[in-house]
C-alpha cells in the first residue's frame, strides 16, 4: 500500500483544514488507517484511527471533539477533518495504515505517507 498525504497548510487558530490519504496498490479497503502527528522535538503520536469499514473509530484527548475521521473506500482515500484549530496542533501529519484493529502504537502500523505540515498560527 502506497500513501499520499497532502492538505495541509498555513491557517488562522480557530480555522478548518481537511487533510486527506489517498491510498494506491493493495486493497486499502481492508486496512485500519491512522493520522498521526509530530511536533518538532516530540514524538510521533497517533492522533485518529478508523477502522477498515468506517465501524468504529478512535480519537486522542487532545483532538476530540474538534477533529473527525472518515473514509471513503471508493475513492481510497481517509479524510481528517479538523475544525477549532490551535497553535499547539502545528505539527507534521502522517497518515498510516495496517491490517487489523486499531493499534495505538507507531510501530503497529506498517504502511505510511510522507506527512503533511500543518502550521496554526496565534
Amino acid at each position: 500500500v502506497q500513501l499520499q498525504a497532502s492538505g495541509g497548510g498555513l491557517v488562522q487558530a480557530g480555522g478548518s483544514l481537511r487533510l486527506s490519504c489517498a491510498a494506491s496498490g493493495r486493497t486499502f479497503s481492508a486496512y485500519t488507517t491512522g493520522w498521526f502527528r509530530q511536533a518538532p522535538g516530540q514524538e510521533r503520536k497517533l492522533i485518529a484511527a478508523i477502522a477498515w469499514d468506517g465501524g468504529r473509530t478512535y480519537y486522542a484527548d487532545s483532538v476530540k471533539g474538534r477533529f473527525t475521521i472518515s473514509r471513503d473506500n471508493a475513492k481510497n482515500t481517509v479524510y481528517l477533518q479538523m475544525n477549532s484549530l490551535k497553535p499547539e496542533d502545528t505539527a507534521v501529519y502522517y497518515c498510516a495504515a495496517r491490517p487489523g484493529a486499531i493499534m495505538v502504537g507507531t510501530t503497529r502500523y506498517d504502511y505510511w505517507g510522507q506527512g503533511t505540515l500543518v502550521t496554526v498560527s496565534s
